[in-house]
């Protein structure tokens, strides 16, 4: 079972934000989405969680297809996102920010409550349950965004950015954080980032965008010693 784009195209205007692009999430693996900015990476991870619609090409997931579906739709068949955005409400605790996506889906109080715990609990978030979201630091925001996607146990994670603005050694915690959620859960995970050392440590395969169209795809150390991935980011042929 995976999830796929399928020679997937989107323009805005005169743009060509993504241009025939494949791309497929295997569960278990973390698949690094990577390229310079305006590559089309965000714009291609919309359409993999329902926010965009191809104007040609197909999305699916396990066969089926689901393009032109709602997000809501993505979100029950078991595809989770974050945005570069955290988008915690500030005036909610921290546990009723991971819980409220559960309720609202229709799961007990009794058992979401049970599930937050642990959630918060995986994230080093316990501590912080009962107070306002306004209260966390950045980085501990960025564990909370975690957490809510999680909730629902989704089957594929989708993280735009999520080390944007963290320290080293909270990009280090994140790392073991996102391994820690595939070998836990067992669910693919589609990391966007443009810190390189998490990448190239972090993922099993690394998919390179650049003006919209795939010039890459492999493993790191694959991706690494391609001269059309060292000209996309230094202007230039490697020498």
């Amino acid at each position: 079972m995976k999830l796929a784009a399928e020679r997937v195209s989107v323009r805005f205007g005169g743009l060509v934000a993504n241009d025939d692009v494949s791309l497929a999430i295997a569960p278990g693996e973390v698949l690094g989405l990577i390229g310079p900015n305006g590559a089309g990476k965000t714009t291609l991870v919309n359409m993999l969680s329902g926010f965009q619609r191809p104007h040609s090409g197909a999305v699916t997931l396990a066969g089926s297809d689901m393009t032109g579906r709602r997000p809501r739709a993505f979100a029950r068949a078991g595809i989770a996102r974050s945005f570069q955005a955290v988008r915690l409400f500030r005036g909610l605790t921290v546990s009723e920010n991971v819980e409220v996506g559960l309720v609202a889906c229709g799961l007990g109080r009794a058992e979401a409550r049970r599930r937050v715990r642990t959630l918060l609990a995986d994230f080093d978030l316990l501590h912080r349950a009962a107070q306002p979201a306004s209260a966390l630091s950045y980085g501990e925001e960025r564990r909370a965004g975690l957490a809510r996607a999680l909730a629902l146990e989704p089957r594929f994670l989708l993280l735009d950015e999520p080390a944007a603005g963290l320290a080293a050694a909270e990009a280090e915690d994140l790392k073991r954080a996102i391994l820690s959620i595939r070998d836990r859960y067992g669910c693919g995970i589609l990391v966007i980032e443009h810190n390189m050392a998490l990448v190239m440590s972090l993922c099993d395969r690394i998919h390179v965008l650049g003006g919209g169209k795939t010039i890459a795809s492999g493993r790191p150390d694959e991706i690494m010693a391609d001269p059309a991935v060292r000209t996309a980011y230094l202007g230039r042929a490697a020498a």
